[in-house]
């Protein structure tokens, strides 16, 4: 079931991290790969990688905030490949501060990246799935803070919550297309986005960094581990390989038990 045998798949951020392991995995099972990244030479390097190991890839640089680019972007992709069958919307970025210290402008900026760059991908990819109405999925990369809230991440827990609202109108209007929309709901996992935040959350909290790990981010776990890049991936092949509407408007928690629905 989890192939994706010539299917074209735009992955967004996907020069690092959770990104870059949804690609691969993907390329493995079949899938041709649109590596999308702002890193432009590391979205390369991603999709040589993939080449290489004999897979069909695509690197594009955008910014996912940035309209024109992102239209010019998967248009490009429309052109390369001819079609656009499943879409991973994981672009993003972390800033962890208090509220009240908290700058508008970082907000803004958060907030475009995650949502509006959602959104921008969305309606171009949408677009394509609906002219040709031959099915198609919509991945968003959501977290535990989809239906959780920590402190010191007020943006990015309004972001992640958005996500759940934007895939359930998505599945709603993309079922007369045969399209899904589901959002993937890791907990914590080992990306350099995490790693920059442990020291960041141990001088805000007044913690040490091994406390930080065990006391904040792996304490409601059932076992006290990472979420892995793997876990996230295999489930992101599964939300695009799924063959029908039967599973739509859904979000999966991936997070060694620390959200549980």
């Amino acid at each position: 079931m989890n192939r994706l045998d010539g299917k074209v798949c735009v992955v967004t951020g996907a020069a690092s991290g959770i990104g870059r392991r949804i690609a691969e995995v993907y390329a493995a099972a079949g899938g041709r790969v649109v590596v999308a990244d702002l890193a432009a030479e590391a979205a390369e390097t991603v999709a040589a990688g993939i080449r290489a190991t004999g897979g069909d890839a695509l690197a594009l640089a955008m910014d996912v905030a940035d309209e024109a680019q992102v239209v010019d972007g998967i248009a490009r992709a429309i052109a390369h490949y001819g079609r656009i069958d499943v879409l991973v919307a994981n672009a993003g970025i972390q800033i962890v501060s208090p509220i009240v210290d908290f700058d508008f402008a970082d907000w803004k900026r958060l907030l475009a990246i995650h949502l509006d760059g959602a959104f921008l991908t969305t309606r171009e990819c949408l677009r394509d799935m609906a002219r040709r109405r031959e099915g198609g999925a919509i991945v968003y990369m959501g977290s535990v803070h989809s239906h959780l809230a920590s402190k010191l991440k007020a943006p990015y827990v309004t972001a992640k919550h958005g996500l759940l609202g934007l895939a359930r109108a998505v599945a709603k209007e993309g079922a007369e297309y045969g399209v899904r929309a589901n959002v993937v709901c890791p907990g914590f996992v080992r990306t350099p986005l995490v790693e920059k935040q442990i020291p960041e959350q141990a001088q805000a909290l007044g913690l040490s960094e091994d406390e930080v790990v065990r006391q904040v981010m792996l304490k409601d776990t059932v076992d006290g581990e990472f979420t892995t890049l793997d876990d996230v991936a295999n489930v992101a092949l599964m939300l695009a390989a799924f063959e029908t509407n039967a599973l739509t408007g859904q979000s999966l928690n991936v997070s060694h038990g620390w959200a549980m629905q």
